[in-house]
């Protein structure tokens, strides 16, 4: 997979909560803006599951446009033109940060033997480089889906690193649905002959058949059902009848499989095991004595939380729960659930709602 224009290697061993150390890690990251002279001014993007550090420059390996470019840039809600925006690729991604299909000591991909890692590994990650670029405080930590987790975790493990913590559509743990559904991704990439129990790297061939399935089953979550009928319906694909056999009849079958084709050309499928399981394992009231409010005690930090009505897979119901653990802990927070027909991908796409909101919160 393709690397990064800026690569921080750990000079100390990265702990995790699995138990063990890894050893050599390196963090790919890009940056955007510039950081002034007393290092205040740094905002830290979180990247979700599928996402990267390409937040706002062509992703190099499909050309497409950052996936937050609509939000980050000079005069956008997150202007650069006055912060250093900060992105890195998550621990056990495949964009350059070290993960399954990295080289391990032996001079061979790590496969299977890459440690299980959490959220509050990847995060721990992300502190690394933050220490790394000589940054002690955030002007503010952002992040949608996977992305509100890390800023959660930053927040309730390290609380005097940023002032403030957007949270955008994402969640304080996974459910049992959420468990669910990926674990379907999971034994989709685990079932596919290709997938040599992960130890592909050498091999002709990739699991790209069930790293497909995985995206789309995935990716149904991402919408909503006004979203996916509006958008597709049961309108066919380029015919006027059906075909009464197994092809693409319908264009909302044609979508899926082409999201499922693409994605396997930038994403390695081990890292998809690694990261979905991360975030199955991410329970943040678990990991402060089983009482949410435990995780903010004592924060100074300014929160603000954000979901949409139409997002069912982290729906409104998850980020209240985080807001009333705030209201215990006494931390000052701020919650708005904003209304957009594209269910939980709401965060990415063109809602100007969420634009007021960012820029609002982070001024």
């Amino acid at each position: 997979m393709a690397g990064a224009s800026q690569v921080l290697q750990l000079t100390d061993p990265l702990p995790l909560d699995g138990g063990g150390e890894l050893h050599g890690a390196e963090i790919a990251f890009e940056t955007y803006g510039t950081l002034n002279d007393d290092r205040s001014n740094a905002i830290l993007l979180c990247h979700a599951l599928t996402g990267d550090q390409y937040v706002a420059s062509p992703h190099p390996v499909t050309g497409k446009p950052g996936w937050w470019e609509r939000m980050v840039g000079p005069g956008k809600p997150i202007d650069t033109d006055r912060y250093f925006v900060v992105c890195a690729n998550v621990v056990g991604s495949c964009m350059g940060s070290t993960g399954p299909a990295s080289e391990a000591p032996d001079g061979k991909p790590y496969a299977m033997r890459f440690p299980v890692i959490t959220i509050r590994d990847m995060v721990r990650g992300l502190v690394a480089l933050l220490d790394g670029l000589g940054i002690e405080k955030l002007h503010a930590v952002v992040g949608g889906s996977m992305g509100g987790m890390q800023a959660l975790s930053l927040a309730a493990n390290w609380p005097d690193r940023a002032e403030r913590v957007l949270v955008i559509a994402s969640t304080s743990r996974h459910s049992a649905q959420n468990i669910a559904f990926h674990e379907l991704g999971r034994q989709a990439v685990m079932a596919d002959p290709n997938w040599h129990q992960g130890d592909y790297y050498a091999q002709e061939s990739q699991p790209d058949s069930g790293l497909a399935v995985a995206r789309m089953a995935a990716h149904i979550t991402y919408l909503s059902e006004e979203a996916l009928t509006g958008k597709f319906g049961r309108n066919l694909q380029d015919r006027d009848t059906k075909s009464f056999g197994f092809d693409a009849d319908f264009q909302v079958e044609s979508y899926l499989r082409y999201q499922g084709s693409g994605f396997t050309r930038r994403f390695d499928a081990n890292s998809y095991l690694y990261i979905t399981r991360a975030m199955d394992y991410f329970d943040l009231a678990e990991e402060h004595g089983g009482k949410l409010a435990n995780a903010f005690a004592g924060t100074e930090a300014r929160f603000c939380l954000v979901s949409f009505d139409s997002d069912w897979l982290y729906p409104t119901a998850e980020s209240r729960h985080v807001v009333h653990a705030l209201n215990a802990a006494g931390a000052a927070v701020s919650f708005v659930e904003l209304s957009a027909p594209h269910g939980h991908d709401s965060f990415l796409l063109d809602v100007p709602a969420l634009d007021r909101v960012v820029k609002g919160f982070i001024e």
